[in-house]
């Protein structure tokens, strides 16, 4: 009974052994840096008074609300959202059922709408950048020429830049839903198609009352995942915009940043980030009740 005890003992150590890398970079870089935000976030400590800070209780998450450019970057937020998540999880799925067919040359096309997912984001937006400038022979610009059309300052202005950035992150980004899709496409049984043709059901039919139902996990999943992307966008907006025209395209993330790094407020962007998490564990759960625990799995 002691040897079994004592082995059980060993590798219970060993196995703690193990894990113990893993568990010591998810404390040092993840735990303890949310902890000390959450912390940070109740005073006003700044990178200019370095290790100086007062506590001030809850006068950073009062003066957020009062904050008329943190509100701005709050409804930009919720507006590139409303343009990129239903847009981008429409087109992933279209193309999922077009190359879903067996025809020639399929894999070609499933690897060139997946490749703009693997360029390195910064690469894009510089790319992006220069085919969306606002001189006359950019691009996009000579492409409106070729039917009689003015060019357009497609990132300086206000009215078109968010829509712009959403332009270029769905096109970044759709091919990575279409893979998921495809995925879960394949491994719908096959007989459900057949019964539903022998039972004289189109093909729009079977899409209608058989795929995108099978697919609910599936669309749940791309579903939070692409509205928590899109509340984090930071990077496309930063090299293509820097938030601008005025505080056009600033988000909320953006607007960390500045507070964080420019200005060194690390107290009053910490309870931007702290509102920012609350905003999206609303939203999952929101997104969760609307689709049913039970189709879910």
């Amino acid at each position: 009974m002691k040897k079994r005890m004592k082995k059980k003992l060993k590798d219970t150590v060993i196995s703690y052994l193990f894990c113990f890398p893993a568990y010591s970079a998810f404390a040092v870089f993840i735990f303890i840096p949310i902890i000390w935000a959450f912390v940070l976030s109740f005073t006003d400590y700044s990178l200019l008074t370095f290790g100086e800070s007062n506590f001030v209780g809850f006068d950073n998450y009062i003066r957020l609300f009062k904050d008329p450019v943190f509100l701005k970057s709050l409804l930009n937020t919720l507006y590139y959202s409303v343009l990129y998540v239903p847009t981008t999880l429409i087109i992933g799925f279209i193309f999922a059922l077009m190359l879903n067919d067996d025809f020639p040359g399929r894999n070609f096309f499933r690897l060139a709408m997946f490749i703009p997912v693997i360029i390195s984001m910064v690469v894009a937006s510089i790319v992006w950048m220069l085919i969306l400038s606002a001189h006359p022979t950019s691009l996009a610009n000579r492409f409106l020429s070729l039917f009689g059309m003015p060019p357009q300052g497609w990132l300086s202005n206000p009215k078109l830049a968010m829509i712009s950035v959403a332009v270029v992150m769905v096109w970044k980004s759709f091919g990575y839903k279409m893979l998921l899709y495809l995925a879960a496409m394949q491994n719908i049984p096959q007989e459900l198609y057949e019964a539903a043709e022998i039972d004289g059901a189109t093909g729009w039919k079977k899409t209608i009352h058989i795929t995108i139902p099978l697919l609910k996990p599936t669309t749940f999943f791309l579903l939070v995942t692409s509205v928590i992307d899109s509340f984090q966008i930071f990077t496309p907006i930063y090299i293509m915009t820097g938030g601008g025209p005025g505080y056009a395209t600033t988000t909320i993330v953006n607007y960390l940043y500045q507070k964080g790094f420019q200005e060194f407020e690390m107290g009053y962007a910490s309870a931007i980030s702290y509102i920012l998490f609350l905003i999206l564990l609303v939203l999952t759960f929101i997104q969760k009740k609307g689709f049913g625990k039970e189709e879910l799995y």
